[in-house]
């Protein structure tokens, strides 16, 4: 007691130090757990010892976490890449014996594909590509050819891939992925990789040609130096080192084709991403010879997991060798992706360019937007998520060409001539535009990153409504040229806003659904979710009306016909729009599936929000803060949401069957949508949940009061947003 209130009175306190123990002839082992103790004693909740030599970075480095990212180890078995050199970790050449040369060369360039894709996966660049000897320092494979110009064009293709994640900063998802360490992703002669991988090339092809020629006993017609001196098995090293090397060739140019401006690559990437899957099928068909050529004792379990073709261990890495030169990356070892997870992790990637290299760069921004949600199905990890953000958005504008306030205009539905208009100047319109360009780049990063960016930019969709509503209020008052010029202004100002609106609610759906995707909703919220989905959908659809309307009015004057005619024309000129119908399809849903799991909940008592900690209230407030924060939309709350469904009953909804509208309407869109086969995709699911739902419907209806042997589900079967209820006998 009197040391604490010593410690209480500032004073500095004597601690005891235990008797060493003894540990050797130059170090000596001390019990500090009594300074620990009354270190930590001292300290408050939220406190943190911070020291010279002692912060956040060290006191998270001490811990295992178990995450091999973040977690730290200092056991290294090199200090320096110099020692690893003279101890011979990564001699040159790799062998005197040519065929044992060549074969260890393709275990290295097979290892470096596996370091490459779990660098791609997240991995740190320090212990992944650059773990390799060789890479470290490029001078000393200049005698040796073959591995020169491969480990040249495997550095300048890393430079490549972490130039464009930085570019467009989805780097932020992964921290590690563009961190370079003072690792040489530069070298001299890099920009000549290609030369020389050329030159390597010829000569194995020739080399190739060579051996095919003897094997057939025609004559050769140049003297040719075999790759490797067992002539048994010249044509298969000379077809497996070939097929990396232009798989490395390829994908170089695919890399650097799709950086250039405007799309103008995409057609030449296509080309290049053929081939470099055509050579990738070469290097798994070239596995079944390495693996033979050397059997080394390994079996077949084993073998998933390994990193080369051959299953052998390769040369001239060590994952350990940067802890200690290239701070702060985590020193511990990670797993690598094998060699067959590699090779299919290029294959996706590549699939996935190749979806990119087809956008068709129609400067229209439904049309972005919709690819961009297309394309995120497909899952694409970071580096093709990259590509297609550097793609969209060039030097602030759409693909590098359209300008954001004429992408804007046209998306608007604004006259044509709307898109040179002096008001692109204003300041808030700028804005404007800063805040699409930043919406785009959102849909471009991974699901997670993606809801919980797009909840924090609703709040900047709504201000940035506020503030045009008032700019343009100024700028309509400010002028004082002819009735045509205000018409005009007025015009833009009044399509402008109403766009920004239905974007405001289009975000807001987008961010609800995401989690489904994530699986964030409990069962017991599906109601109060699918609540909010139906009165956001009937918002977006109230705007992506009006904006039509707006564009009926402006561009479809009627002429002047006899009162008999315009009569008759009223159906066709008021038909609702497909988009608009669709959108329609959704609410119905929604809104049956609200009041199918209202139902339930009133008159079976399934379902319901409780729990020991979060009250339903509670739990309303963390899943829809962001969008309350926002307002979106205005007066909705979760007293709304309580009125809205506390009389719900079955005996309601069997006389309004959502799920049958929906249906009728869905299967009334198949004409308009022929030509788009992602939408009759669409059409094919909502016709699906709701057939499947209304015959659900029907069937709880009919029994009444559930019978306990009868078990009610939702499942996701369907439709990656809309639930199926399903009815079960346990």
């Amino acid at each position: 007691m009197a040391d604490n209130s010593a410690v209480e009175r500032g004073k500095d306190v004597k601690v005891p130090i235990s008797p060493s123990i003894p540990s050797g002839n130059d170090t000596a082992w001390v019990d500090v757990s009594s300074i620990l103790r009354r270190a930590s004693d001292d300290i408050q909740s939220d406190e943190l010892i911070n020291g010279e030599n002692f912060n956040l970075f060290a006191a998270m480095s001490a811990l295992e976490i178990m995450d091999p990212k973040m977690d730290s180890g200092i056991v290294s078995t090199y200090y320096s890449v110099d020692e690893a050199i003279d101890n011979g970790a990564a001699p040159i050449p790799l062998s005197f014996d040519r065929t044992t040369d060549t074969q260890c060369v393709i275990d290295i360039m097979d290892h470096l594909l596996s370091c490459e894709a779990t660098w791609h996966k997240g991995g740190s660049l320090a212990q992944t590509v650059f773990s390799c000897i060789y890479l470290l320092r490029p001078e000393r494979t200049s005698s040796h050819a073959l591995l020169h110009s491969f480990c040249r064009v495997v550095r300048t293709t890393c430079n490549a891939v972490v130039s464009t994640v930085s570019d467009v900063r989805t780097n932020e998802e992964e921290d590690l992925f563009v961190m370079a360490y003072g690792l040489p992703l530069k070298a001299d002669g890099d920009e000549k990789c290609l030369s020389m991988l050329n030159a390597v090339e010829e000569t194995l092809a020739r080399q190739l040609k060579a051996c095919k020629a003897l094997s057939s006993k025609r004559r050769v017609l140049e003297d040719i130096e075999p790759l490797q001196g067992n002539l048994d098995f010249e044509e298969g090293f000379c077809r497996a080192v070939l097929c990396r090397l232009r798989f490395r060739k390829h994908f170089y140019h695919v890399l650097t084709c799709m950086r250039r401006p405007q799309g103008k690559g995409l057609e030449v990437a296509k080309k290049h991403i053929l081939s470099c899957l055509s050579e990738l099928d070469a290097m798994l068909k070239s596995e079944e010879f390495l693996r033979h050529t050397y059997a080394c004792g390994i079996s077949e379990d084993g073998l998933e997991d390994k990193t080369t073709a051959s299953g052998r261990q390769p040369i001239g890495f060590d994952s350990t060798l940067n802890s200690r030169s290239a701070a702060p990356t985590p020193p511990r070892a990670i797993k690598l992706l094998s060699w067959k997870r590699a090779v299919n992790y290029f294959q996706k990637l590549l699939h996935d360019l190749e979806i990119i290299c087809s956008n068709s760069l129609d400067p229209v921004f439904e049309s972005a937007l919709r690819f961009v949600v297309d394309f995120q199905k497909f899952e694409p990890d970071l580096v093709a998520r990259a590509h297609i953000q550097h793609l969209l958005v060039q030097d602030g504008k759409l693909y590098g060409c359209e300008p954001i306030f004429s992408v804007i205009c046209k998306a608007a539905l604004l006259p044509e001539g709307a898109k040179n208009h002096e008001l692109q100047k204003n300041e808030t319109v700028v804005q404007l535009g800063q805040l699409v360009i930043n919406l785009l780049r959102v849909l471009c990063t991974n699901t997670a990153w993606q809801r919980r960016k797009l909840g924090k930019i609703l709040q900047d969709w709504r201000i940035i409504y506020v503030q045009l509503e008032l700019a343009f209020r100024k700028e309509f008052g400010e002028i004082t040229s002819t009735s045509t010029d205000q018409n005009m202004c007025l015009k833009i100002c009044k399509h402008i806003l109403i766009w920004v609106e239905e974007q405001t609610y289009s975000v807001a759906l987008r961010f609800l659904v995401l989690g489904f995707e994530l699986e964030l909703y409990a069962t017991s919220e599906y109601c109060m979710v699918y609540w909010y989905i139906y009165v956001i959908l009937i918002r977006l659809t109230e705007k992506t009306h009006l904006r039509m309307m707006l564009s009926n009015e402006s561009t479809g004057r009627r002429k002047s016909k006899k009162k008999r005619d315009i009569v008759n024309d009223m159906g066709k000129d008021y038909q609702i729009p497909p988009t608009v119908l669709l959108l329609q399809c959704y609410i119905y849903v929604a809104e049956g599936l609200m009041m199918m799991l209202a139902s339930l909940r009133n008159e079976n008592k399934l379902f319901l929000c409780v729990g020991p900690f979060n009250t339903e209230q509670e739990r309303f407030m963390q899943q829809f803060e962001l969008l309350q924060k926002a307002f979106v939309p205005d007066h909705s709350s979760y007293f709304s949401y309580r009125e809205t469904i506390s009389n719900a009953r079955f005996s309601t909804l069997s006389m309004h069957n959502c799920f049958k509208d929906a249906q009728k309407i869905a299967q009334g869109l198949h004409g308009n949508f022929a030509n788009d086969p992602d939408r009759m995709v669409e059409l094919r699911r909502i016709e699906q949940v709701a057939e499947h739902n209304a015959v659900a419907l029907n069937l709880v209806c009919r029994l009444g009061t559930l019978e306990p042997s009868l078990k009610i589900s939702f499942e996701f079967v369907h439709h990656p947003h809309f639930a199926v209820a399903s009815v079960k006998r346990s």
